[in-house]
């Protein structure tokens, strides 16, 4: 297996690939996002597959996706963050198979002693319980409605979703309590459920913000490996859209020197397909992913890489990720300042974020359960 020269980082392996085919070819992990299973902050040792010249790794089978029933004991999660809208969200699966080798969600899969590499995008999680517990929570007689938001850590509508169907199970929840909810996806499987989401969008109680990080199908294909095309993401927002669902075009990542450049065109076509606002997300790397990104950045671009690596420095500050509050989302600098002003801009000539959409907590009800005496007023 070939050695990385100095300048790129090992990344917490005991050798790195050269490049995705040297790696592919080790471990068997073609159409991944993660070039492989980086320890986790919580282990003090790690395994790296080694060609012993014996050919052996040429008898590996294919990195295939599992999902592991989860019975959850809770499924409504509570945030104090102050730069995010929302204060509750529901994650009906653990991991995502998209495989972006970026996703802040990564380091998560530590707390299972799971690797946030393959492991995150491969040993995923499926909370089968998630509607019946979302019920009883919305049930108990202090709950308080606020927005929930549906993909606020793994995306709800990644592959699996077509088969367990618990994303749709709990907007079904979600639509009998009347109850606002917000939607964040790079899925088009979003656009199945419009059967649900347009009754609720004319009550106000749905949007949905879906991420589009290129127009480029190539570069897609190499960021979200698993995930759908844009030209299919567009298409949803345009089927959401003339549904009356209100929807959000989300730059998000912003990665410097690899797909800054086509924010202008991503809002442009996100317009003309129908989404009423945007907004846009500067690449984070917290704890693992840095060493995941890179890896999958040298693999992909080995002669952009220094420079994309360099500007990202330069918009946390000098280091490599910087998650304080209030600038972990947009970054600080020129260079930040630069990408902030021009998306203000392509918003302003489009007319987008010109309204805001505020979703509605005064509809909420409790369905009469059974057994329940209804009251007479």
């Amino acid at each position: 297996m070939s050695i990385l020269s100095d300048m790129r980082p090992t990344v917490g392996f005991a050798s790195a690939p050269a490049t995705r085919a040297d790696f592919a070819a080790a471990t068997n992990a073609r159409g991944r996002g993660a070039t492989g299973n980086i320890a986790n902050r919580y282990e003090r040792e790690f395994r790296l597959p080694m060609d012993d010249g014996w050919d052996s790794l040429e008898d590996l089978p294919l990195v295939d996706t599992g999902v592991i029933p989860e019975v959850a004991k809770s499924i409504i999660s509570r945030n104090e963050s102050p730069d995010i809208s929302f204060d509750q969200s529901v994650n009906p699966y653990r991991g995502c198979e998209h495989g972006c080798s970026y996703c802040y969600a990564r380091p998560t899969h530590a707390y299972m002693g799971l690797s946030p590499g393959l492991d995150f995008e491969t040993r995923l999680f499926a909370k089968m319980n998630a509607p019946e517990l979302l019920r009883e929570e919305l049930s108990a007689p202090g709950y308080v409605p606020k927005t929930i938001a549906l993909g606020a850590n793994t995306d709800t509508y990644q592959p699996i979703e077509r088969k367990h169907r618990l994303t749709r199970r709990v907007l079904e929840v979600l639509a009998e309590f009347n109850h606002p909810v917000g939607i964040v996806t790079k899925s088009a499987l979003v656009a199945r459920d419009i059967d649900i989401l347009k009754p609720m969008a004319e009550q106000g109680l749905v949007k949905v913000a879906i991420s589009l990080t290129t127009l480029d199908a190539k570069l897609s294909r190499a960021m979200e490996p698993r995930a759908p095309t844009p030209a299919r993401r567009l298409a949803a927002i345009e089927l959401l859209a003339a549904a009356g669902v209100p929807v959000v075009a989300m730059v998000a990542p912003v990665i410097p020197a690899l797909n800054d450049s086509e924010i202008e065109a991503i809002l442009k076509s996100a317009s003309a397909a129908g989404a009423f606002a945007a907004t846009y997300v500067m690449l984070r790397l917290p704890l693992e992913v840095r060493d995941i990104f890179q890896q999958w950045l040298y693999a992909n671009f080995p002669d952009r890489a220094p420079r994309v690596m360099a500007l990202v420095r330069n918009v946390r500050g000098g280091r490599d990720n910087d998650s304080t509050f209030g600038r972990r989302m947009t970054g600080t600098g020129p260079y930040a300042w630069m990408i902030g002003r021009r998306f203000e801009l392509a918003c302003r000539k489009l007319g987008l974020n010109a309204r805001k959409v505020t979703l509605a907590a005064d509809r909420f009800r409790r369905p009469p359960q059974p057994g329940e005496q209804l009251t007479l007023l």
